[in-house]
């Protein structure tokens, strides 16, 4: 079946918590993938770097032997699974390219199991126990859509969802959903202060993205503390969410559970949206030059 041909199709957004054990969090996430092909799913998304703890809250050396080769061995058993199942996988993992080069990168998988492609996260982040500079070189892959048996899809990579300009070069590769998984917190001592409007702000721009786009965005972030002790370490927020292409929210995941969610997108929607709302057609490309400039001075 060609993309665009199923018009439904159903996402599954794993949202969990992990340990310090990869073995133990891929077992995890297997069962919860097929907890989501049961109900089901026909194209799951995984948290970022879902086989480990958010390791990039400390500079450690030791860290680097998290890394695997991608694709490799997680990609070739999730590929089983995803033939199995007949599912789409996409699963954020730590990629080792090569001595001393490290990416964020998200596979993809299709439903007959082939490795599609992978997308090398392009913003990097160095904040605040998310020091993931000292980890990961830039994508170089550029932003892209993949067919898949259910459907295009482009995917996305946590910080690179506060960005309009991936949202829209990924969707004018073709994207009926945009995917973004996810790993992002509170820090616990600025919680009570900051916590809503953060939370707000996040859930803010991406559905911005859904609108300005006309395209599903499917978020999935992942629960539980991390880290030292409250009042430090990260307290991740959960909150995994679907909205359409009008940007309404169609189901959000708890703060503080693990879940599957599945939910049914009608792909239709994005033409009907993108008729009634024709950002796409009234964009002025001769006037967009300037976004290829660091800043106007």
């Amino acid at each position: 079946m060609g993309a665009g041909t199923n018009r439904n199709v159903r996402v599954g957004l794993v949202q969990m918590s992990c340990t310090n054990d990869p073995r133990a969090n891929l077992e995890k996430a297997v069962t919860r993938i097929r907890e989501g092909a049961a109900q089901g799913a026909q194209i799951l998304c995984l948290q970022e770097l879902f086989k480990s703890l958010y390791f990039c809250q400390v500079e450690n050396h030791d860290n680097f032997k998290l890394a695997e080769e991608v694709p490799g061995p997680t990609t070739e058993l999730l590929g089983r699974l995803a033939r199995e199942l007949q599912v789409v996988l996409i699963a954020s993992l730590f990629e080792r390219r090569a001595p001393g080069l490290y990416h964020n990168t998200a596979a993809i998988l299709d439903a007959d199991g082939r490795f599609v492609g992978k997308y090398r996260k392009m913003h990097v982040p160095d904040d605040p126990l998310y020091h993931e500079k000292f980890y990961f070189t830039p994508g170089d892959l550029g932003f892209h859509a993949w067919d898949t048996r259910y459907a295009r899809i482009g995917v996305l990579v946590c910080w690179d969802q506060w960005y309009p300009e991936a949202a829209r070069l990924t969707v004018l590769h073709g994207a009926q959903l945009l995917f973004y998984p996810t790993a992002i917190g509170w820090h616990p001592g600025e919680k009570a202060e900051y916590g809503v409007s953060q939370h707000s702000a996040w859930e803010t721009i991406q559905r911005s993205h859904a609108i300005a786009n006309g395209v599903y965005v499917v978020s999935v972030n992942r629960v539980g503390h991390e880290g030292a002790p409250p009042p430090d370490g990260l307290e991740f927020w959960g909150a995994s969410f679907v909205c359409d292409p009008a940007g309404n929210l169609v189901k959000v995941a708890s703060h503080d559970r693990e879940e599957v969610l599945v939910v049914s997108c009608n792909l239709d929607s994005v033409d009907r949206t993108r008729t009634h709302w024709p950002f796409l057609r009234d964009r002025r490309l001769e006037a967009y030059g300037d976004l290829t400039k660091r800043y106007l001075d």
